[in-house]
């Protein structure tokens, strides 16, 4: 009885593991090469062309690339709008006012269905769209596996438990992150993302007007000048994350956070004399390993239970359910 019970166990594990691996075989870099083989140059074309409008948005789209993946999955959920069946995940308190480029993923895709309908999905779109972005603002370039397929739901419960807050402790990060199969390896490369991009008074004031031992006192005046201490003035006013080189991708942000430099608490606990501090002077010192390291998380985060095969649709417009 013990041994057949350990048999179907087993093969139940067995099973699943192999389901896995079915589903992530079917992402592929060449999925769309008979499909819509001008794919990927449309996305590029569109991509580019925004970011050369408002070089911030480089960093939106790589973040709105990591919001949607850390909820259910990389299947452009973050992108549908509130329906009669769908609550967004667009006005959960870490998306609210603060997440943005779906105008660009909209804009991308449009361009795509005019030359291959109902072919790319919104999903593919997002991933593609990260990588193009951190190609064109000077950061690594990859890869990226497709055959997503878009989901026709959201959920802004799950967007509220699983996506990271800009006052989290080192651990919470830690658990968030391993909870999607990354490691913290995978966790402080993704991090370096925030060596573009700009961040709310809101999210930095409390650490600004903190004087605590984890910011540099000077650092912490300048950021005062333009973020009033009362909530809720100056709520919306912006900061370069990178205070040094804040439109370029380098590992400047790693080197911020050794001088307790990191706008976000989120950021700074990230070298803070925890596990972490290894990578991230490691990091600071190395930045071709950083590169590398960034490429390959993004990678395996782009993996994160796609829709594949007859799982899921292809939206014709991002934004809701065909």
């Amino acid at each position: 009885m013990v041994t057949a019970a350990i048999f179907r166990a087993a093969a139940t594990v067995m099973l699943l593991v192999l389901s896995f691996s079915a589903c992530q075989a079917q992402l592929s870099s060449t999925f769309y090469g008979d499909t819509c083989p001008n794919a990927l140059g449309t996305i590029r074309t569109s991509i580019r062309s925004a970011i050369a409008r408002e070089r911030r948005m480089a960093a939106s789209l790589i973040r709105l690339h990591f919001h949607d993946c850390f909820v259910q999955g990389c299947d452009a959920s973050i992108l549908l709008d509130n329906s009669p069946s769908i609550t967004s995940e667009k006005f959960v308190t870490q998306n609210n006012n603060s997440v943005r480029g779906f105008e660009v993923i909209d804009e991308a895709k449009s361009a795509v269905e005019n030359v291959c309908p109902g072919v790319v999905s919104c999903a593919d779109i997002l991933a593609v769209a990260a990588r193009d972005a951190s190609e064109y603002v000077g950061g690594p370039s990859w890869t990226v596996k497709l055959g997503r397929k878009d989901s026709t739901t959201a959920s802004a419960s799950l967007a509220s438990r699983d996506l990271p807050r800009f006052a989290d402790g080192l651990q919470r990060l830690i658990d968030l992150f391993e909870s999607k199969g990354l490691s913290e390896r995978d966790m402080v490369a993704l991090s370096g993302s925030h060596t573009i991009g700009q961040a709310q008074c809101v999210t930095f004031r409390d650490r600004i007007y903190s004087n605590g031992s984890d910011i540099d006192a000077g650092f912490a005046s300048t950021r005062r000048r333009n973020c009033p201490a009362t909530f809720p003035n100056g709520n919306g006013n912006l900061a370069p994350l990178d205070l040094v080189t804040p439109n370029s991708f380098d590992n400047n942000y790693f080197r911020n956070l050794l001088q307790k430099k990191g706008l976000l608490q989120s950021d700074q606990v990230l070298f803070s004399g925890g596990s972490t501090d290894s990578i991230v002077n490691d990091y600071s010192r190395n930045p071709s390993t950083f590169r590398f390291d960034f490429a390959s998380a993004m990678i395996k985060m782009g993996d994160i239970e796609p829709l594949t095969g007859p799982a899921g649709i292809i939206r014709r417009i991002c934004s809701r359910v065909n």
